[in-house]
């Protein structure tokens, strides 16, 4: 099934009613642990918008609708995460990782979330040309997380305890990794 074409934009001020509305779904809640509030979307997405955030924040959008909400980032850019995952697998460098939501229960299960994958991949080996790779670190118990990482192409290439988002989750999380095609 073709769920539509996906493009990005960045995140801005007037989105932030929608980014609230999403973290307090509860099938987005239990997965990003955010403040949904006017005040805690502020401080959360603030200072992306006003560039003072390395990562980027992105709205997904099929066919011009906004479905959710995207970040990448390069992780040599968040030292923090980038030792923890170093720690487990060769983490290349240039590598990015990403983070996604769908924002609408009535868009999960119907390959839209793969879509935003897929399309944010291609989209970010030309955002970012250095690039070689893409890390991603799902905590075990996101099933229809990691399955559409797998479904997008990336491959499992470690296990091993990290910081949880949501404290409420084990610290085992399953480590995906898509490297950059060669192209002739």
């Amino acid at each position: 099934m073709d769920p539509g074409r996906v493009s990005f934009r960045p995140v801005t001020e007037s989105d932030f009613p929608l980014l609230g509305e999403w973290l307090a779904e509860p099938h987005v809640r239990r997965w990003w642990n955010h403040d949904p509030s006017p005040a805690g979307v502020a401080r959360d997405f603030g200072p992306g918008t006003r560039g003072e955030e390395a990562g980027e924040d992105l709205v997904a959008l099929l066919d011009d609708r906004p479905v959710g909400l995207v970040q990448r980032s390069r992780l040599e850019d968040y030292a923090e995460e980038f030792e923890s995952l170093a720690a487990l697998v060769e983490v290349p460098s240039g590598a990015l990782t990403i983070d996604y939501l769908l924002g609408s229960l009535d868009d999960v299960g119907r390959g839209i979330g793969t879509a935003v994958i897929l399309a944010l991949v291609e989209d970010s080996w030309t955002a970012y040309p250095e690039a070689t790779a893409i890390l991603e670190a799902i905590v075990v118990a996101n099933t229809a997380s990691w399955r559409a990482l797998e479904k997008a192409g990336f491959t499992r290439i470690g296990e091993g305890e990290l910081e949880p988002d949501n404290p409420v989750d084990e610290r085992l999380h399953y480590l995906y990794r898509l490297d950059r095609p060669v192209r002739p």
